[in-house]
């Protein structure tokens, strides 16, 4: 190496050392813009929040304040997404499932039973259904429809809104379910704002008011979540007095004598299951560890500084990665696996007790043609209505039993098993008529067979159960 070469190479230095500088510069003077701009980004709500009224139903409103909730929110518009046993894609039960039109013969939901969509459709699918057709439909079904809904109870009462008929009341019903159900307009803080719950509380001897802020997470769902009566017609009534298992609502069934409609078949005064996730969601390990509804459905999310939760309420499902990925360090492959692994145990056994019930309600009506003593056949439909509000109790579920599943295999396979022992009761009864040869149990392999076989007992024009004669074919629903 020559001497002149030397000072060459260290020509270099300088620049580099002034480049690397430069750009150390550079990336602080980043780093600093980018911390300022999250600072200012967290400080910015509390800068430009827009007062609101108390019950404002508007949830475009709530929308100009919290703007990534909201729009988070309008996802639920979406009606194609789907699960194995779920999702918003329209489509009615009585399709794929022709049993329920016996199941629920003479009732509003043998005629349409839809699968829900997001909750951006809930006005427009309650006042849509054939459900609500009849005219003497109340108020109280609106209910848990609406953002309007807290803002009528106030002007009218909680009582007169439940009283007031339900094509009047829908006049006044315009804005889905949305931000008022659950926030407070000046604190944000979470609140009930149907009486329904904070009734059920005070009927224990409880204060819901005690509740902390992830309990909450999971109370203002439960306060549509859940199975409820229309106590004095009207006036809607969770079911706790004794307790939220399914047996301790059988007994509060049973000490007001409620009934939702009396079975054309079998003569059964039947219970009929609304959707009590909430019940069955706290018999659960998710419920025990205290993870939330809004935990798995409404999991966090994050925009440069913002955490916020995502209204997108879905199927946990759909979004794995946010959703059970937090806790559960599996794969989603792996995750999407166990959770439909564990459900299609549930609908396997779901569907065992619907034939059960098919054919108890059919041996009960054999029973009955036969001249039977009323003692017997009282005793069999008390084992019919059990066991079908225990089958309803999971069917009306969302995620195929997957809030709980081993209480819904209990208590499903205590509908298997009371379903049974109706037909045994009705056996005997047959017996004592001389009629050892089974009950004729009629095709109701579609929903079109099943629909005409239950117009016909609807209709007093019963099927011979004990014979052969077929039945006549109504027009359908």
């Amino acid at each position: 190496m020559t001497e002149t070469a030397l000072p060459k190479r260290r020509r270099w230095a300088g620049p580099l050392i002034a480049l690397l500088l430069a750009a150390v510069v550079v990336l602080v003077g980043l780093l600093a813009s980018s911390i300022m701009e999250r600072r200012w980004e967290h400080q910015r709500p509390a800068l430009v929040l827009k007062p609101l009224p108390e019950w404002e139903p508007d949830n475009a409103r709530w929308g100009e304040n919290y703007p990534f909730e909201y729009e988070s929110y309008l996802a639920t518009k979406q009606d194609t997404s789907t699960t194995l046993y779920g999702g918003s894609v329209p489509r009615d039960y009585l399709d794929e499932d022709p049993r329920l039109v016996i199941l629920f013969a003479g009732y509003p939901f043998s005629v349409e039973y839809r699968q829900a969509r997001g909750h951006y459709h809930a006005v427009e699918d309650v006042t849509g259904t054939k459900r609500t057709a009849n005219p003497a439909t109340v108020g109280t079904c609106m209910t848990c429809k609406s953002t309007d809904v807290p803002r009528l109870m106030a002007k009218l009462g909680v009582a007169e809104f439940y009283k007031t008929p339900f094509h009047e009341l829908k006049q006044d019903i315009k804005h889905p379910i949305g931000c008022q159900d659950c926030h407070d307009p000046v604190s944000m803080n979470l609140r009930i704002t149907r009486p329904a719950l904070r009734e059920a509380f005070q009927a224990q001897g409880k204060s819901i008011d005690q509740a902390s802020h992830q309990e909450m997470r999971a109370l203002v769902c439960g306060q549509c979540h859940v199975e409820y009566f229309f106590k004095d017609k009207t006036y809607l009534t969770f079911p706790w007095q004794q307790g939220m298992a399914v047996e301790q609502m059988l007994a509060t069934y049973e000490g007001n004598g409620h009934v939702d409609f009396v079975h054309p078949v079998s003569k059964t005064p039947i219970l009929k299951a609304q959707h009590p996730d909430y019940e069955l969601w706290a018999t659960g390990i998710h419920a025990y560890r205290g993870v939330t509804c809004a935990d798995c459905h409404m999991p966090y999310r994050t925009e440069g500084a913002l955490k916020y939760t995502n209204h997108h309420v879905q199927s946990p499902l759909l979004d794995i990665a946010n959703s059970c990925a937090v806790c559960h360090r599996w794969s989603e492959e792996e995750v999407k696996a166990r959770v439909e692994a564990i459900q299609g145990k549930v609908a396997a056994l779901k569907l065992k007790v619907e034939d059960a019930l098919v054919a108890a309600h059919f041996d009960v009506g054999a029973a009955a043609q036969a001249g039977a003593d009323e003692a017997g056949l009282a005793e069999a439909r008390r084992l019919v209505r059990q066991a079908q509000f225990r089958w309803d109790f999971i069917a009306a579920n969302n995620g195929m039993g997957f809030h709980s599943p081993q209480e819904s295999m209990r208590v499903l396979a205590d509908g298997v098993d009371l379903a049974q022992q109706a037909r045994l009761v009705c056996a005997r009864l047959l017996a004592q008529k001389g009629i050892s040869s089974p009950p004729r149990h009629p095709d109701v392999s579609t929903r079109e067979k099943a629909w005409a076989v239950a117009q016909a007992f609807v209709q007093n024009q019963p099927i011979d159960l004990l014979g052969v004669a077929p039945p006549p074919a109504p027009a359908s629903p």
